[in-house]
């Protein structure tokens, strides 16, 4: 109900004190108020309240004074509702900028809300239970003028309200306090505590609004910058313009390297996002700064505000800087210098298209928020820092994620013997006892002979060149020198088809650099048709290597393809492999992929180790290089130049140690016993079958290379579990010729079962191809 009963009862109180200062005019004014009883009584009809709005603003004056009414931001509200009126100038005015059609709602406030409040407000009264609305009150209400959001804190005085309890109102004891301060969110409970129309709020109260827009942006800032995604910036550019009430504000930033004086167009990962700087200004930053603009900012670090941009460049004579600014359209600028360590500093850059809209003023609304745009830069970097680190540690040095515990454990013993004062600190060695190791690779097969074919096919085509451009300069002028060219060229090339020798290389590129392109760069000058036919022969080579450059391109294409695919495959299924049980893992490419993998309790910080993971990682072993094998097949025919791989598995039975070569910043077998099994690595690749000339290593088979009858009844049990599900074919058990220190070893290859026949016609043709070399050589 809305009722004036407090006010009445204070003007009878001046009216009937004949010495109060408001004696005369609290009569006059009751007098005028009297003719409506109900704003005493109450009023449940809200709908008739222009009908009293001339009384209610006489009763009101004192709580609305007319001095402070351009200032304050206030109404009176009836108790719990949404009706408000009796506003102030002030706030009557922020109402009009709001736009047609605003409706003032405060955020978070529902029906929910309003019952909870009411009920509080009961137990302060009636049970003397302390509260608080915990959370301010806020309201948003749109500046049409300015295109601004403004933000404002609500506030309410509720001084005026009575409450009255009715006959519904069931009284309330101590356990039943007890049980709605532990349900404070249960509303049906709260509700049987305090059933609808069983309290009358009585009176009024007053909303007080202040503008809490700077407020409320620093900490939409703050919490911006815990965020890390795309949408930060633009979200910070809105802020700002908010907080500054300019709509017009862009926002920007670029960074340099105060050590160097350079001007830096990437920092953290990011294009420079400057206002005035473009992506090709590079070089000494202080060539684009005035020596004042330098001064400030990069060596005091201190914010700088131009209000007057073309002052500024009559003051500076028109520099570099000012014709950046005025380029783009900038009449005023804020420069917020952010150091973020010894050498980088970063440029919060505020910009307007209006003169003074960016001053000396109200720069300083920065130094709120400079220290969390620092905090997130500086987040920023360290992440930059710590993602090197990562990429660092994945691709140019071998300690594996699975064992950087260990790292950690010696360099954390490390520091405490520094900080213990010990003398001179041991660093720990790494080693890992007692571990199971797996060995795999994927070849290039016959790679060296494939790359010299490439040279061969190289120099042929480039010989042939250099006898064309010679036949072309005949046609134009005949002389027997030209035919004595030809002739040794010829020669040449008759060597290259036999075969190339050691040397051949050297010799050819040396004969062309010394008695051929002399002669050449000596035709270019006798006139244009000479030039031509030397420019033709130039359209073939290779400007940097200065030879033709087509097949060995292909070659070397078709390797560094084949590698990346392989290990891209390699290193998908291991991530899955380290999701089962984690072990040590370390890759290799040479002309194919090559791998080592260790497994077993010393690796462990935590987990317990059952040789049952060791069991699944060689049957995931087995499982991933069909996958190898199956993506060189796919491959074959997208390749520049045609390649196959062959693949093979070396299994060591027994547990070995490993141990971190602090020279070599790589783990390596240890000891003398547990060496051989690094021999037999390096040198089981080129091994025979027993008996024969054949190479253990063939395209479309998998070579799997052991010396225990055990092992090889284990891995049989996998193989013929992947030849049910069609990815192996028939099995050879094979015996392998000695290798040098080595001896004993025995092989199971493996037929691959491809998923197509992609690629088998080209396959057929390069064997064919190689047969035929192999029988030219014999």
């Amino acid at each position: 109900m809305l009722s004036f009963k407090q006010l009445y009862k204070q003007l009878e109180d001046y009216a009937e004190d004949k010495e109060h200062p408001y004696h005369k005019s609290s009569k006059v004014v009751l007098d005028k108020v009297n003719q409506f009883p109900e704003l005493r009584t109450g009023i449940e009809d809200f709908s008739q309240l222009e009908k009293y709005k001339e009384a209610i603003n006489l009763i009101t004056e004192p709580l609305f004074p007319s001095p402070l009414q351009s200032n304050e931001i206030k109404a009176v509200m009836i108790p719990f509702r949404y009706i408000s009126f009796r506003p102030t100038t002030r706030f009557t005015k922020i109402l009009e900028n709001a736009g047609k059609g605003f409706q003032l709602s405060i955020q978070g406030f529902d029906e929910d809300i309003v019952y909870f409040m009411s009920c509080w407000f009961i137990l302060g009264k009636y049970y003397q239970v302390p509260f608080n609305l915990g959370s301010p009150l806020y309201t948003d209400i749109p500046d049409t003028t300015t295109g601004i959001l403004r933000h404002y804190r609500i506030m309410f005085n509720a001084d005026f309200t009575e409450i009255i309890k009715t006959d519904k109102a069931p009284e309330l004891t101590q356990d039943d306090i007890d049980e709605l301060l532990r349900h404070g969110e249960d509303l049906e409970l709260w509700k049987s505590k305090f059933p609808p129309e069983s309290y009358i709020f009585k009176g009024f109260s007053i909303m007080n609004l202040y503008d809490a827009t700077s407020d409320v942006t620093i900490s939409k800032i703050r919490a911006l910058f815990l965020r890390n995604d795309d949408k930060v910036f633009n979200e910070f550019q809105d802020n700002l313009r908010t907080l500054f009430g300019i709509n017009d504000l862009k926002v920007g930033y670029s960074a340099y390297n105060t050590k160097t004086n350079q001007v830096l167009n990437t920092f953290l990962n990011k294009e420079s996002n400057s206002l005035f700087l473009s992506p090709s200004d590079k070089g000494d930053y202080r060539s684009i700064f005035c020596n004042g603009v330098t001064c400030m900012i990069m060596e005091e670090n201190k914010t700088m505000a131009i209000p007057d941009v073309q002052l500024y460049g009559k003051n500076s004579n028109n520099n570099d800087f000012y014709k950046k600014m005025k380029a783009k359209g900038i009449e005023s600028i804020i420069l917020a210098p952010i150091q973020l360590d010894r050498c980088h500093l970063q440029l919060l850059e505020l910009a307007s298209s209006r003169k003074n809209a960016l001053n000396a003023i109200n720069a300083s609304k920065l130094k709120s928020i400079l220290p969390f745009v620092k905090i997130a830069a500086k987040r920023f970097l360290e992440e930059r820092e710590n993602l090197l680190e990562r990429i660092i540690q994945e691709n140019y040095t071998s300690i594996h994620p699975s064992v950087k515990w260990r790292f950690n454990q010696a360099a954390t013993n490390f520091n405490k013997q520094k900080s213990e004062g010990v003398e001179m600190p041991v660093l720990e060695e790494i080693v890992f006892n007692k571990i199971y190791p797996l060995y795999g690779q994927s070849d290039i097969k016959g790679s060296s002979v494939a790359r010299n074919e490439a040279i061969k096919a190289d120099l042929e085509l480039q010989l042939n060149l250099v006898i064309d451009t010679f036949k072309k300069v005949m046609q134009i002028k005949p002389m027997p020198i030209y035919k004595k060219m030809v002739f040794r060229v010829n020669n040449f090339l008759i060597n290259v088809k036999e075969g190339l020798k050691a040397g051949d290389e050297v010799r050819i590129l040396e004969f062309l650099k010394k008695e051929i392109y002399p002669v050449f760069n000596h035709l270019e000058t006798l006139g244009p048709a000479f030039q031509q036919a030397v420019q033709e022969y130039m359209a073939h080579i290779d400007p940097e290597l200065n030879v033709v450059y087509k097949k060995r391109k292909d070659y070397e294409n078709s390797v560094t393809i084949l590698n990346e695919k392989l290990s891209a495959v390699l290193d998908q299924r291991q991530e899955e492999a380290q999701e089962m049980f984690p072990h040590y893992f370390q890759r290799y490419n040479t002309d194919g992929v090559e791998y080592n993998m260790y497994i077993g309790a010393s690796l462990l910080e935590n987990q317990k180790f059952d040789l049952m993971y060791l069991h699944n990682l060689r049957l995931w072993q087995l499982e991933t290089m069909w996958d190898i094998e199956q993506r060189a097949h796919e491959l074959f025919e997208e390749l520049p130049f045609p390649l196959q791989v062959a693949s093979l598995v070396l299994i060591h039975s027994t547990s070995l140690a490993i141990k971190f070569k602090m020279d070599e910043k790589q783990f390596d077998v240890d000891g003398a016993y547990n060496a051989r099994y690094e021999i037999i690595k390096k040198r089981i690749d080129k091994s025979y079958i027993k008996n024969t000339d054949e190479r253990l290593t063939q395209p479309g088979k998998i070579a799997i290379v052991y010396s225990q009858d055990s092992d090889a009844h284990e891995y049989l049990k996998y193989i013929e579990y992947l030849q049910a599900k069609k990815k192996y074919g028939e099995v050879e058990m094979l015996e392998l010729e000695d290798l040098q220190g080595v001896s004993g070893l025995k092989a199971i290859r493996l037929k691959v079962l491809y998923k197509n026949k992609r690629g088998q016609k080209k396959m057929k043709n390069l064997n064919g191809k190689k047969a035929e070399l192999a029988d030219a050589k014999i």
